[in-house]
């Protein structure tokens, strides 16, 4: 857990700079982190890095509090996991041409938001 939240305090100091395509990186590492810590604290074995698909893979997803809603979130941070850092990721544009200050500010929300719940998952269900 520690690891995500480090992703996102450097995803946070990324944006601020306006590093903004390397600031949705991090800050879907620090979500995809922060739900892997969910797998290892029950002793589990995450694969890949789809933020969506680790959650909907997740042993025991049925105690995810607003379900739906992770993964709603997870599928935009999905989005930011290649484009942002293969400069033929995008026809014909590179990605701080195309990342910007919105799109940086909603990862960050949005990367808050999964790594908070899984801090708090951690809290309720782990001894």
């Amino acid at each position: 857990m520690k690891t995500a939240e480090e992703d996102l305090r450097a995803a946070e100091i990324l944006a601020q700079a306006g590093a903004f395509a390397q600031a949705c990186f991090y800050a879907q590492q620090s979500a995809e982190k922060a739900v892997k810590a969910l797998w290892y604290a029950i002793d589990a074995d995450p694969w890949g890095h789809s933020v969506q698909k680790l959650i909907l893979d997740f042993p025991k997803k049925q105690t995810l509090p607003d379900l739906d809603r992770w993964i709603e979130q997870a599928a935009l941070l999905d989005k930011f996991y290649i484009p942002t850092r293969y400069p033929n990721g995008l026809p014909d544009l590179t990605p701080g041409q195309v990342y910007t200050r919105k799109d940086a500010q909603q990862g960050l929300e949005t990367a808050q938001a999964i790594v908070a719940a899984s801090r708090e998952w951690l809290v309720q269900n782990v001894e």
